[in-house]
């Protein structure tokens, strides 16, 4: 190691893979501000992975996706399981950080278990429910060594399907009285789901909800996984064991069916397409920034003088000259 910021990134792999938590948290800000070293720091993590299983919960907002990946981990540590957790945010419009805190996120009781590491991230403007850096933490997380990675929404709504590119087991919340099963239908939630849980199933019109779902489910082509429809109360802690127990049934599903790998490879495009989006918009929009071309693009837009097509190809045309 020759130079400052080869020895930074060295230090915090080491550190990380050695088991320590400071450096760990240290390598998620470094790699989320994009410090000197970051890519490098990166490429060292991807190749340390260690296969954690990924587990991603989704839903509308107000369904208790929070208290359920609290209880989901909670089972798992029971089972012997270390886990990570990644919470997406939504973003502070005047610092970009994530508005919710993992303080407020998790119950006291994970807050010193040793075998838990929490993190939020902020959205910071990128759509699908998730962080451009959350396949990134992911593999930090992974290179770490922890047995299972849980992955939260931001609770968008209809936009969170990302979701079912990162994790290999996706579980879907609904809840009663919030319109659940029409939503489901019109985000596709459907497709996205291995397995659904109608959470807070001490509401009226729990099971309906529950039944509504089932038979949408069962309009789907036959073959392979049935996801399964479990019902909760994450805040008493009723019913969390089973939802549990199917999320390792379905990721026991996915190795003997050979499908983890097409899941993997999934995660893996959904990153480097992360990338290739940074590496050429990004720096096309930069480029055209500093030259002055993206404000005369912006004032022929609004004016009416061109379409976006032509702008963009203009603009890319110019950045390749």
């Amino acid at each position: 190691m020759t130079n400052l910021k080869t020895d930074a990134a060295y230090e915090l792999f080491e550190g990380l893979i050695r088991g320590s938590r400071p450096h760990l948290s240290r390598a998620i800000s470094y790699v989320e501000n994009g410090a000197p070293g970051a890519a490098e720091l990166l490429s060292h993590a991807y190749k340390a992975r260690k296969g954690a299983m990924l587990t991603g919960v989704t839903g509308s907002p107000g369904v208790g996706k929070s208290t359920l990946v609290d209880g989901i981990v909670s089972e798992l540590r029971k089972a012997g399981h270390t886990v990570g957790v990644i919470a997406v945010d939504p973003s502070s419009p005047f610092t970009g950080g994530a508005i919710l805190g993992d303080r407020v996120r998790m119950r006291q009781g994970h807050s010193l278990d040793q075998g838990v590491f929490f993190r939020s991230l902020a959205t910071r403007g990128h759509l699908g429910g998730l962080s451009r850096h959350t396949g990134d933490v992911v593999a930090l997380l992974d290179a770490f060594g922890f047995d299972h990675i849980v992955i939260e929404t931001v609770g968008a709504g209809q936009s969170e399907v990302d979701i079912m590119r990162y994790a290999h087991t996706v579980v879907v919340a609904l809840a009663p009285g919030l319109g659940d099963d029409m939503q489901a239908i019109k985000a596709g939630i459907l497709e996205i789901g291995d397995v659904f849980c109608v959470n807070k199933a001490d509401l009226p019109g729990a099971e309906r909800t529950r039944r509504d779902i089932e038979m949408m489910l069962a309009m789907r082509e036959p073959g392979g996984w049935t996801p399964p429809v479990v019902s909760s109360v994450a805040v008493a802690g009723k019913g969390l064991e089973g939802l549990v127990g199917e999320v390792l049934r379905h990721q026991t599903y996915l190795v003997s069916s050979g499908l983890l790998r097409e899941r993997n490879r999934g995660s893996s495009t959904a990153v480097l397409e992360e990338y290739l989006h940074l590496l050429t918009v990004g720096k096309v929009m930069e480029s055209a920034s500093r030259d002055g071309s993206l404000d005369a693009a912006l004032d022929d837009l609004v004016e009416g003088k061109s379409g976006p097509m032509e702008m963009a190809e203009r603009l890319l045309r110019r950045y390749r000259e």
